[in-house]
């Protein structure tokens, strides 16, 4: 009986994979012929220069559809880009279904598991991308901070040579490294397209959320619009990160014994769940055999899996 399940499934899976893939290709060849049958536009004389930017959120016209349906499509291309990753948003989705169905089939075998655990595994695995993502944010965030106040320094060296702020970005656009060295490049190319200067710095504070960046951005268009002694406020600005950067340290390694406690009595219950299934499997099956069984370990796996985020938010400190 199972193999049926498993050949009837297989099956299943593969006419709905077949049957996306005609329906994405009939779409693509409609797209086309629309696009060929319109006329091409060209800009009116004296018509003001502007930056276009309309990203698809996938290359596949049917999930094009569906993602533009969805308001949390555009927290999630935010987050792509806070993160650096030059992934569609449809390729995001389509892991997070593809990691989603794993986990639900997985579970789903399992019959003593309690009713509802194949949309909690669904869950579970469709937000590991998600995780994934969050953290190369904050990775990329950490690295931006260590770098930004050496450039800002830099930048305060480049003004006391007599470049002007625009100027001392474009020669730092070439020698920083990644993550602030494209980011400077895009301020560069966006101003030799044309984007005002004031859209240019806004858009830079967009693109990385943190508050340094946005007192640089202030500071910077105060200063260009009232004038003042540019240079000394990039050196104390420089000088205040560096001073948040080495704190924030601080407190991560003083707080390092509370998340590792946190990560250990996360992964405890189901070590020692395996070393009786290994030993002494009959500890095991009474749990799984008796009716009130299932709910009991699964009201264990979220009570567990609560108890990690809360400790997690408690040695969470913000400096």
């Amino acid at each position: 009986m199972a193999a049926v399940i498993a050949i009837l499934f297989f099956v299943t899976t593969f006419l709905a994979a077949a049957t996306a893939v005609l329906i994405t290709a009939f779409v693509q060849s409609r797209l086309r012929a629309q696009q060929d049958a319109q006329p091409e536009l060209t800009p009116e004389a004296g018509e003001e220069s502007v930056l276009l930017s309309d990203p698809k959120h996938s290359s596949i016209s049917v999930l094009e559809l569906l993602l533009q349906k969805l308001n949390v499509i555009e927290h999630l291309r935010r987050i792509l880009d806070d993160a650096g990753l030059r992934w569609s948003v449809g390729r995001v989705a389509a892991m997070m279904l593809l990691l989603g169905s794993i986990g639900a089939a997985l579970v789903m075998n399992v019959r003593w598991l309690p009713a509802g655990s194949s949309l909690a595994a669904f869950a579970g695995g469709a937000s590991l991308p998600y995780l994934y993502l969050t953290r190369q944010r904050q990775r990329r965030m950490d690295r931006f901070e260590g770098q930004f106040p050496d450039a800002l320094e830099s930048l305060a060296r480049a003004m006391r040579a007599g470049h002007p702020l625009q100027g001392a970005i474009e020669i730092l656009a070439g020698e920083l490294a990644a993550p602030l060295g494209p980011e400077f490049r895009r301020i560069r190319d966006e101003r030799r397209l044309g984007m005002p200067w004031k859209v240019t710095l806004e858009k830079f504070s967009e693109r990385v959320p943190i508050l340094e960046v946005r007192l640089f951005v202030a500071a910077a268009l105060m200063s260009n619009r009232s004038g003042g002694r540019f240079t000394e406020v990039l050196e104390n600005l420089a000088e205040t990160v560096r001073d948040g950067v080495s704190l924030r340290g601080e407190v991560r390694a003083v707080s390092a014994h509370g998340r590792m406690t946190g990560g250990v009595l996360t992964i405890l219950p189901f070590g020692i769940a395996c070393m009786l299934y290994l030993t002494s499997p009959d500890y095991l099956l009474a749990l799984v055999e008796h009716p009130l069984g299932p709910t009991m370990i699964g009201a264990a796996i979220v009570f567990v899996i609560a108890g990690h985020f809360v400790i997690q938010r408690i040695v969470s400190i913000r400096v």
